[in-house]
């Protein structure tokens, strides 16, 4: 991480690469952090999927979550909408956590086993 002083120094637009990535100073058409930050991720991860049911912070409303996939970004999109059709609600991807809304632990443990993952449900 640069300190503010080089943060203020450094270059933000360059007419021969256009936008730079504030992270590596590269070109945002040649920058890689999102693909090693989505590496580390998925390189930290243990294999096994974990469902919960969450009510904290949402005011009541039950969600549950899916967290610890063993897939891309891009692969978690994908999944994420896959999950909201069949369970007939909505829901939304943050932060690699899999958030759909009410109590559909049964109906997303069944749909992920059926994909080969190790499933694991926890919590309430």
């Amino acid at each position: 991480m640069l300190s503010l002083q080089q943060q203020l120094r450094s270059l933000v637009y360059s007419t021969d690469q256009g936008q730079l990535c504030p992270n590596c100073q590269q070109a945002v058409a040649s920058c890689c952090c999102s693909k090693l930050a989505d590496q580390q991720r998925l390189n930290e991860l243990d294999g096994i999927v974990r469902i919960r049911r969450e009510t904290s912070g949402r005011k009541g409303k039950g969600v549950t979550t899916v967290q610890g996939v063993p897939l891309s970004k891009d692969e978690l999109k994908l999944l994420t909408a896959e999950l909201k059709k069949r369970c007939g609600t909505g829901g939304a991807l943050k932060e690699g956590i899999i958030e759909i809304q009410g109590d559909q632990r049964t109906t997303i443990k069944t749909l992920l086993e059926a994909k080969g993952f190790q499933v694991k449900l926890s919590g309430g």
